[in-house]
């Protein structure tokens, strides 16, 4: 006899966030010591804390309702999202709209601190984007050459605005991240494989081409195209040491910091390198050089299991709306933790792309809360059938 399955949790899913949870304060309060005296009258370690349970209360909220009913609020949360950062970009209101390092990206809230609208809608374009690929996909059944291009053609037209305004900040790390979204997205649309494989080569041959000209044209881009700023972060990626006491400060310190660590590390609360950015884009390195190895694997391991886990309830999931919004959920985190561990070992240019969970900071905390958040009500959701 069939009988449905009663809607519960994920215990799996829950575990591992909460070894995240504890795992995240435990390396914010190690790096307080090693920070600049400026920065060490803040307790980081409580800030994250209260950000956990804003996070925690954002999920509770995101479980009240069936994931179905996401649909109707995708195009509402995109038009909040897309006011705020032109709020951003057209500096309204003025009383509120902050600068820090260059890029107009925060607001300034009494009582909350800076809120980056641009961290928020990452959630909201993987809502848009399940949604238009769903609906797409239930008016075309069959994926021929002409409603692929039809459906890429959405995609990419709902992804633009959001895209050009944080690129406009600039804030080229959190663009990135959206593009890794759509690309995860585009990836599981039903899309033709002929077109996705045509936009990898493109993608892959502006590449080569950047890097050409940027070896062999240095002055090219710093004349017609690319801010010095930005420049910068390529000079200090490919010749560290050469440029070690300017560009590649950050991620020579980071290596030194990563290598001295050893198998077991300094120990909590010890770092033999001084570490710019330690509770932040940095914390990586942080941890690797406190706890060595071992500390860096657990770390690693954290985010594997993770990941894996979101990638079953995706596979898992009846509903073709829920696999898509834990495609977006999981094209964001894994992205953002290649890239920025990427970084700290200098395989990647430095991008300011924080660790998901582990660095500090308020906006992307809450973001990635939201985002476990809309997985877990899918799999709550997801109907499942027992026989007895």
């Amino acid at each position: 006899m069939e009988k449905d399955y009663k809607p519960q949790l994920d215990t799996t899913l829950i575990f591992l966030m909460g070894i995240m949870v504890v795992a995240s304060l435990f390396a914010l309060k190690s790096v307080e010591p090693t920070l600049p005296p400026v920065l060490q009258n803040i307790n980081f370690m409580q800030k994250q804390l209260m950000w956990f349970v804003v996070g925690a209360i954002g999920i509770g909220i995101s479980l009240l309702i069936h994931f179905d009913y996401f649909r109707n609020l995708a195009w509402i949360t995109y038009g909040m999202g897309v006011v705020l950062l032109l709020g951003l970009e057209f500096n309204v209101p003025s009383s509120l709209v902050s600068t820090i390092k260059g890029a107009t990206s925060w607001y300034t809230l009494p009582g909350l601190g800076n809120i980056q609208p641009s961290e928020l809608m990452k959630i909201s374009i993987i809502l848009v984007l399940s949604k238009i690929i769903a609906d797409h996909r239930a008016q075309y059944e069959v994926a021929t050459l002409r409603d692929s291009y039809l459906l890429l053609g959405k995609i990419i037209a709902a992804s633009s605005i959001p895209l050009f305004l944080v690129a406009k900040q600039p804030d080229m790390g959190t663009t990135m991240v959206y593009c890794a979204i759509i690309a995860a997205m585009i990836l599981v649309s039903g899309i033709k494989w002929s077109i996705i494989l045509s936009l990898v080569g493109a993608a892959l041959g502006f590449i080569a081409l950047f890097l050409y000209i940027f070896i062999a044209h240095p002055t090219f881009f710093h004349t017609y195209l690319i801010p010095e700023y930005q420049l910068d972060r390529f000079y200090g990626w490919l010749n560290p040491y050469e440029y070690q006491d300017v560009q590649g400060f950050q991620l020579v310190r980071s290596l030194l910091a990563i290598g001295s660590g050893e198998y077991t590390g300094s120990g909590y609360g010890e770092m033999n390198v001084y570490l710019p950015e330690a509770h932040t884009d940095f914390i990586f390195a942080a941890i690797a050089s406190q706890f060595g190895f071992m500390g860096a694997t657990v770390v690693i391991s954290l985010f594997f299991f993770l990941i894996y886990k979101i990638t079953f309830i995706a596979m898992e999931c009846h509903d073709t709306y829920g696999t898509y919004l834990c495609a977006g959920v999981i094209g964001m985190l894994t992205f953002q933790v290649f890239q920025n561990i990427g970084m700290t070992i200098g395989l990647l240019p430095i991008t300011g792309i924080p660790l998901p969970f582990f660095s500090y900071g308020g906006s992307s905390l809450l973001t990635y809360m939201i985002a476990v958040g809309i997985v877990l009500n899918v799999q709550m959701r997801t109907r499942k059938y027992f026989f007895e």
